[in-house]
């Protein structure tokens, strides 16, 4: 089944909007709503620049002031650009493979090789789906322990031809059926923080939306872990906080606040290293830019690991990840 891939700067179907983006939705209808009339030969022109300026103010106020239980909406938005859509914008010659040669191919992690710019690149991604099959077959971006043993399977092999690699994380948790819990989901999750550990090759982790628990960290050790500014990192999701904590789902607002799980919050925590800023009213108004943004961050970080020696990599690696919390005896 082919993937159905994001166009750029596309218009975004009404239901496609959040809650808290009203006022933008009304302006965008009225502006739409204006053009026909511009064009049936009614001069607008003037009414239509006024209306675009109030629209591109209104989209600044509220993307300026999110909470963080809107950043998670904003994560997960329907149009947010997944994946293969950076590596398709940003790679050439992307070669997918597919299996953990334990088991079977798990649809919900891609994993392959490609050029970025003039380097190689090994990269590994969460993908969730474009419509109701698609998210089917790819379990919603939620992997199974196959697809972490598929992830690991091809690191290993980066490794071994001295290939950086770019992970790009973008999922609720790891898959949580009893299939599979039966086949090691722990497990594989575990293992794959270890190996990842061990890597001699420069790995670069971006969280592009969900940034959910284990499911997150199965390919989540790097030597440069970036969140995109409307993206989400946490050790669970805001309802299932609200849910264990208040036994209540309705706190779900309340819940993220305390997670501390925007970009901002896990900067000055010091669990992530950078946080790549998106174009106005989020990645998914503006597909390409935000695309741009985030390969001129990666290109930075690459150039600069790669003139680290693979000992020297393994040992920061370990003692970046080895320094975070808090704890008391």
């Amino acid at each position: 089944m082919a993937t159905q891939t994001l166009k750029t700067n596309q218009q975004m179907p009404h239901n496609a909007h959040l809650m808290f983006e009203k006022s933008m939705v009304e302006l965008e209808k009225t502006i739409l709503e204006m053009k026909a009339r511009h064009e049936s030969g009614i001069d607008l022109s003037g009414e239509i620049k006024s209306a675009e300026q109030k629209l591109e103010n209104e989209i600044r106020k509220v993307y300026s002031n999110l909470t963080p239980w809107q950043r998670v909406q904003v994560a997960r938005h329907p149009l947010r650009p997944y994946s293969l859509d950076y590596v398709h914008h940003l790679m050439d010659d992307f070669i997918e493979l597919k299996g953990d040669r334990l088991f079977s191919d798990d649809r919900a992690i891609v994993a392959g090789f490609a050029r970025f710019r003039d380097m190689k690149v090994c990269v590994i991604g969460h993908q969730k789906g474009r419509d109701t099959k698609e998210n089917l077959m790819r379990s919603f971006g939620s992997a199974h322990p196959e697809g972490y043993r598929k992830a690991i399977r091809v690191m290993r092999l980066a490794e071994r031809f001295s290939i950086p690699i770019i992970c790009l994380v973008d999922t609720p948790g790891a898959y949580p059926g009893i299939g599979a819990e039966e086949r090691g989901q722990a497990e594989a999750i575990a293992y794959n923080l270890r190996e990842m550990s061990t890597l001699g090759v420069p790995i670069v982790v971006i969280v592009i939306g969900e940034g959910g628990s284990g499911g997150a960290l199965g390919i989540g050790v790097g030597d440069h872990v970036m969140v995109m500014e409307n993206a989400y990192y946490s050790v669970i999701s805001p309802e299932g906080c609200a849910a264990i904590l208040w036994k209540d789902q309705s706190k779900s607002e309340e819940a993220a606040e305390v997670l501390k799980l925007t970009g901002e919050d896990l900067l000055n925590l010091g669990v992530i290293d950078e946080v790549v800023k998106e174009p106005l009213g989020g990645a998914h108004r503006n597909f390409e830019e935000a695309a741009e943004g985030l390969g001129k961050s990666i290109e930075r970080v690459l150039r600069k690991l790669l003139k680290i020696s693979p000992q020297t990599l393994i040992e920061n690696r370990y003692a970046k990840f080895r320094k975070m919390g808090v704890f008391s005896e």
